[in-house]
């Protein structure tokens, strides 16, 4: 109890003191890893949590369960929006060419470890979370078509990495058996995975229809209907699980289905559950910081910071760049979605899950490569997202100089 009453006061303080704050780029979720790292650091630290339980695997599921939900929600009308070209470009060409580029690398720096935990290392890594540039999607000096490109994408990249996720370190614990039976691991990560998108349809196609049904009919209140919506990914997740599926996958799904009947309630419908998500990641943020002390531990290799560095930076840029070219999207700005791939709890959800699953030497491995990215990705991203607001209001500064006075008849 006294952890989470030191997680609260943590978040309190951070409350009163956001604005102030966002000068420095010091997010809430800087903020509570910050804290973290320094209340479990130490051979006695005040708080110390155990994070290799059946309990915190269930627990950081849910957590990206209902994560992947607000994000399919809050896709625009037609899940791809108005940018579908540029948008498809960067999901199916982009995403798989950032991932072949993260395993790839993993083989020439990693030449020791073997290619399906390498594989589970590049969907750890790759994944999107805007949550600790936040401010970047809201700033109005970026450009609206960049920040709805960047919605778009973040909202689904992780939702597609999932599964292929699961299915890498499905085959990575196989391998470590004395008799690695490959091809029954693929079956059932491939199972695991049809349970869950037929879950996650299933829920999410009826729910959409009674609780637009209800609010039509009037037999419910607002209040209410945010109770409903926080019960859909409760829901796929736990039916999807029973039925021996992928939870988060399947509570995906379940927000691609229900959005376009979220899209037709009344605003603010989801605002319970995106509060929910939006506590629940800032309290994993707070047990982010052990995981650092723990990663932290030993000293690492240059070639683990090498792969963090090339992580956040050229693994995403060189693929978006070159799958937008010969688009309409100016060279800078093609720069800039490049750029903005900020690295948050999807790759520690995974990260996680990984270092439960794995033996220790490729736990340790896993978690080390992890915490770097992250935190890298915290601070190259975090820092840069003021000057780039500056960049683009500049820039639309002298556009507007350039640009001839209307006249008058």
């Amino acid at each position: 109890m006294l952890a989470v009453t030191v997680i609260a006061g943590v978040l309190f303080v951070w409350a009163l003191l956001a604005h102030r704050l966002s000068r420095w780029s010091i997010t809430a979720p800087i903020a509570m890893m910050g804290a973290g790292i320094a209340l479990t650091a130490g051979s006695g630290p005040p708080l110390h949590f155990e994070l290799e339980t059946s309990v915190f695997e269930h627990a950081v599921e849910v957590i990206l369960a209902l994560l992947l939900f607000v994000d399919a929600i809050e896709l625009p009308g037609g899940a791809l929006g108005r940018e579908k070209g540029p948008v498809t470009r960067l999901l199916a060409g982009g995403l798989p060419l950032t991932l072949c580029a993260a395993f790839l690398t993993g083989l020439l720096l990693f030449p020791g470890q073997s290619g399906w935990l390498l594989a589970v290392l590049a969907t750890i890594v790759v994944p999107l979370d805007l949550a600790p540039t936040a401010a970047v999607v809201r700033d109005r000096r970026i450009p609206a078509r960049l920040r709805e490109l960047l919605n778009v994408e973040g909202g689904l990249n992780d939702g597609i990495v999932s599964p292929v996720f699961l299915l890498c370190l499905a085959a990575a614990v196989e391998s470590h058996g004395a008799h690695a039976d490959y091809g029954q691991a693929v079956l059932e990560a491939v199972g695991a995975a049809g349970w869950a998108l037929g879950a996650g349809l299933a829920v999410g196609w009826v729910a959409g229809r009674l609780l637009r049904l209800s609010w039509s009919r009037g037999w419910t209140e607002l209040s209410a209907m945010r109770l409903g919506v926080l019960a859909v990914p409760l829901a796929a997740y736990t039916l999807s699980s029973a039925l021996g599926g992928n939870g988060f996958v399947a509570s995906f799904v379940a927000g691609v289905v229900i959005g376009p009947a979220v899209r037709q309630l009344p605003k603010g419908v989801a605002e319970l559950t995106d509060d929910l998500v939006v506590l629940l990641c800032l309290g994993l943020w707070f047990l982010f910081g052990q995981i650092v002390n723990d990663a932290f531990g030993d000293s690492f290799q240059v070639s683990v910071i090498l792969y963090a560095l090339l992580a956040v930076t050229l693994f995403r840029m060189l693929p978006v760049l070159l799958v937008l070219m010969r688009t309409d999207i100016a060279p800078a700005d093609r720069l800039f979605l490049g750029w903005m791939g900020p690295r948050g709890i999807t790759s520690i959800v995974f990260g996680s899950l990984a270092v439960i699953e794995l033996p220790d030497a490729n736990a340790d491995f896993i978690a080390r490569v992890m915490v770097i990215t992250v935190m890298l990705s915290i601070v190259l991203h975090g820092l840069s997202a003021e000057p780039i607001a500056r960049f683009y209001a500049r820039r639309s500064t002298a556009r507007q100089a350039e640009s001839p006075p209307a006249t008058v008849e």
